[in-house]
C-alpha cells in the first residue's frame, strides 16, 4: 500500500469514529433507561399486552410510545392483540371494556412518569414500529 492511500485510510477510518462517536453522544439518554425500568416494574403495566415504554427524555417531557392515536384508532390496535373483538361494533360492550383497559393502562404509565420528579409533562407518540410488525400501516409522524 503506497504512503498516499495508507494516510487516505486512517483519516477516513478517524473521521467515521468521529461520526459515530458524535452519533452515539447526541441520542444516548441514560434517562430513558432509567424511565422505562419504572415502566417494566409496575406489574400491572408489565401484565398488558402492549408495553409502554419512554422513547425519548428531554427537559422534564417523557415521550411515550402508544399504540393509538387519531391517525390510527383504539379499535385497530384491540382488534390485533385481542382477535375475538375484530369486526365488533365500537360500542360493543367487549369492545368498549378492552378500550377502557387501554385507557386506564395509558394513564397508568402516565401517572408513574409524572410521579418521577424530574418529569414535568408526559407526551405520546404512536408506536408505528409496532403497527408495522402487527400489519397496520400507520403515518410515519
Amino acid at each position: 500500500m503506497d504512503t498516499f492511500t495508507r494516510n487516505y485510510s486512517i483519516a477516513l477510518a478517524v473521521i467515521l469514529i468521529g461520526l459515530v462517536a458524535w452519533w452515539i453522544s447526541a441520542t444516548w439518554n441514560p434517562r430513558v433507561g432509567e424511565l422505562n425500568a419504572v415502566l417494566a416494574s409496575d406489574p400491572k403495566l408489565s401484565g398488558y399486552v402492549y408495553q409502554f415504554r419512554v422513547v425519548d427524555y428531554d427537559d422534564g417531557v417523557a415521550v411515550i410510545s402508544t399504540p393509538r392515536s387519531f391517525e390510527v384508532p383504539a379499535i385497530r390496535f384491540l382488534e390485533i392483540v385481542k382477535p375475538e373483538l375484530a369486526g365488533k361494533a365500537q360500542d360493543d360492550p367487549a369492545m368498549i371494556a378492552a378500550q377502557q383497559e387501554l385507557i386506564e393502562h395509558q394513564k397508568r404509565a402516565q401517572t408513574l412518569m409524572l410521579g418521577e420528579p424530574d418529569v414535568e409533562r408526559v407526551d405520546w407518540r404512536l408506536d408505528v414500529r409496532w403497527l408495522a410488525d402487527h400489519g397496520v400501516q400507520a403515518p410515519a409522524g
